[in-house]
């Protein structure tokens, strides 16, 4: 049975992503590989302060917990299977078949393809593949975590994870101590988006503890007084952070950044959980939309951030913003479509084997 709240979260947060990479085109922080800001102070960059800490955590930590359930009624090897085509397959051969065109994109904005042009067209095709990775890079590390849980499982063999069963709000918050300190640890170099230590926390923990039913209800008793905590740590960060480069190890291993990370990821599942668990038409269409929109979003949100900042630098920023922004979204649903109905396509790109309607 499919958990609502959860699918919920999963499309308001892709949405929450898409939003955040318009911004991030333009900001005026973390300026490589982006057009860059058109002011020197923007606070609209104030939104990525806002989510950046957290919002990638609590797709992990959902991850996890959707793991749980899909392991309920499946083997691992139908697991390792399943998780293979959908993640693998898409952040490989989706890269040599497909992104390799944001790829292109991305050197174009950072000005570097001039540059290569004594460059060997099979060596520059293979930086072209590697600079198109984008979003994929986090289908990459939930693949990668989710062969290690199945190592886990034949060693834990539901043990552990009974005992989690028994994991009340105030633990949950405990658990704040091992974020923090994971944060810390396994931590690609150069590449600051592979954290493993924080990611791989999030998704064991959704895996052990928040895949119980009963666990998540006894969290979403103090919803409303997380949301509080949630403004007020929110607040603090921003105040404190405002202008440094919050993308970056100076900030993200910093005790407040982390301790804001699991407490907001805690206060929108506890949340979702009270007020999330429902369907409409709309939500039912975006939970369909919402694979193919992260998979797709930052091809046509690049493309036209590119060619509007080339051709029209005289257009007023907000509607930069609002066009980038529709672009982003219609591109991404243009492109699941089409791709969708190509066979071949829909297994290298999108990991899905059969058209779901």
């Amino acid at each position: 049975m499919r958990k609502l709240y959860i699918d919920n979260i999963r499309w308001i947060t892709v949405v929450l992503v898409v939003i955040y990479h318009v911004i991030y085109m333009f900001n005026s922080v973390e300026t490589a590989g982006v057009i860059g800001p058109f002011y020197e102070i923007q606070y609209q960059d104030v939104f990525q302060y806002i989510v950046y800490p957290w919002f990638m955590l609590l797709l992990f930590t959902i991850s996890g917990m959707s793991a749980r359930y899909y392991l309920n009624t499946h083997t691992d090897r139908e697991f390792v299977h399943s998780r293979t085509t959908k993640l693998l397959v898409p952040s490989t051969i989706g890269l040599v078949v497909f992104h390799w065109i944001l790829g292109y994109y991305n050197m174009a904005i950072a000005g570097v393809i001039a540059q290569m042009s004594a460059v060997p067209k099979p060596v520059l095709a293979i930086i072209m593949m590697c600079s198109g990775i984008g979003p994929l890079w986090y289908i990459q590390v939930l693949w990668v975590l989710s062969i290690v849980l199945v190592l886990v499982r034949k060693l834990e063999k539901d043990r552990f994870y009974q005992i989690c069963s028994k994991a009340n709000a105030g633990i949950l918050l405990a658990l704040t101590i091992l974020v923090i300190v994971s944060a810390r640890i396994l931590n690609a170099p150069v590449i600051v988006l592979y954290r493993f230590g924080i990611y791989g926390t999030g998704f064991l923990i959704g895996y052990f503890c928040l895949s119980h039913d009963e666990v998540v209800d006894r969290l979403a008793k103090y919803w409303h007084i997380l949301v509080v905590i949630s403004v007020a740590l929110a607040v603090a960060f921003i105040s404190i952070n405002f202008g440094r480069p919050y993308a970056e190890h100076s900030v993200l291993d910093t005790p407040l950044c982390n301790i804001y990370a699991w407490i907001m990821t805690l206060t929108v599942i506890a949340f979702m959980r009270k007020w999330g668990n429902f369907e409409n038409p709309f939500s039912k269409w975006m939970i369909r939309q919402s694979w193919g929109l992260y998979i797709f979003h930052y091809i046509p949100l690049a493309a036209s951030a590119y060619y509007l900042h080339l051709y029209a630098q005289e257009l007023p920023p907000v509607l930069v913003y609002i066009f980038v922004a529709i672009a982003a979204f219609a591109g991404a649903y243009l492109l699941n479509a089409i791709i969708s109905r190509i066979p071949f396509l829909r297994w290298a790109v999108l990991g899905i084997t059969r058209r779901t309607k």
